[in-house]
């Protein structure tokens, strides 16, 4: 396990250099240990994984396949790695909310890093929380709450800033809703949602806006709520329908839509209350970006029922596969 260079090795040996320690057996063919690394023996690293110099792995660690840990990073008992996750130099995970010396808890808090997530340099990841599979870390930033899928966060405490691949569209422009110069709707990229322009009227008593269910809003509402008082870095949605149909309208003020089929996703900006975006079943949505006067109107298809929501991201894209196999 130790070779004098890395240069002879084999696709399937595990590289240790001479000034790194691996005690453990579960380590994937063409990984590479190096100097002044150390593994212990509970350990459990995956294929092709790339543990750079000063980096320590206590035994209560699973790595997945194609991991890549940056020179001084320690991953201590209870994390988990998924798949191709990148982490940066001198990221620091804990596990433990409330340390004190020589004590220790009955269990360690388990902390989940999903497949592809990115975690910049010098971030602080608090114990016990989720980072969503694509999601990417900012440098520096310090994460106290779960991460939802594609998420980008920066600061401290870390927030949303914007989700990985999304390409922003501000719906209220009339270059990115083009057509219609009228009313109408436009296909968006993602699956069945449809971006809707209503019918507005402006005289100098005022403006109206209205549509009509079945016509404007391709379904009949059963239900309605409204989303206001959100904080600015607040995250609303992350969910999906198995049944029912969605009509936002932002009445007042602005917030941003994530559209996600399963298969790709899009930003969109809903800034005028002519503006509605149609999330038909089986779409992912997220709204957050909201203006500090932001009001969201919410259309509902079916009546609330607990059992239509798809709240994990994970079993959402296993039914959309499930679905596209049938």
């Amino acid at each position: 396990m130790q070779p004098a260079d890395p240069s002879g090795v084999t696709e399937t040996a595990v590289f240790v250099h001479s000034l790194g320690l691996c005690e453990s057996p579960n380590v994937g063919k063409g990984s590479r240990i190096w100097a002044f690394a150390h593994v212990l023996a509970g350990a459990r690293l995956g294929e092709d994984c790339n543990v750079c110099d000063h980096v320590f792995i206590e035994n209560d660690v699973v790595v997945g396949d194609r991991v890549t840990v940056k020179c001084g990073v320690q991953l201590w008992d209870g994390l988990r790695v998924g798949n191709d996750v990148f982490i940066g130099p001198n990221a620091t995970f804990t596990n433990d909310r409330f340390p004190r010396s020589k004590q220790y808890p009955e269990q360690f808090a388990q902390t989940i890093v999903g497949h592809g997530a990115s975690i910049g340099a010098n971030a602080t990841i608090l114990p016990g929380v989720s980072i969503g599979q694509h999601a990417m870390v900012g440098a520096g930033a310090v994460v106290t709450r779960s991460v939802p899928p594609y998420a980008i966060v920066v600061g401290n405490p870390a927030r949303i800033v914007g989700y990985a691949g999304d390409r922003p569209e501000p719906a209220g422009s009339q270059e990115a809703i083009a057509p219609p110069t009228k009313p109408g709707s436009i296909r968006t990229a993602i699956g069945n949602v449809t971006l809707h322009r209503m019918n507005h009227y402006k005289d100098v008593r005022g403006s109206l806006s209205v549509g009509e269910f079945q016509r404007d809003i391709p379904f009949e509402a059963k239900r309605y709520f409204l989303v206001y008082d959100v904080p600015s870095a607040e995250t609303r949605g992350e969910h999906a329908h198995r049944e029912c149909h969605q009509f936002l309208i932002c009445v007042s003020g602005s917030c941003a839509v994530v559209a996600d089929d399963g298969r790709s996703r899009q930003e969109f900006l809903l800034d005028a209350p002519s503006i509605g975006i149609h999330l038909p079943p089986m779409t992912w949505g997220i709204q957050y970006k909201y203006s500090s006067d932001a009001v969201l109107l919410v259309l509902a298809s079916h009546l609330y029922s607990a059992a239509d929501y798809v709240r994990d991201y994970t079993e959402f894209l296993t039914l959309i596969r499930a679905s596209d196999a049938r």
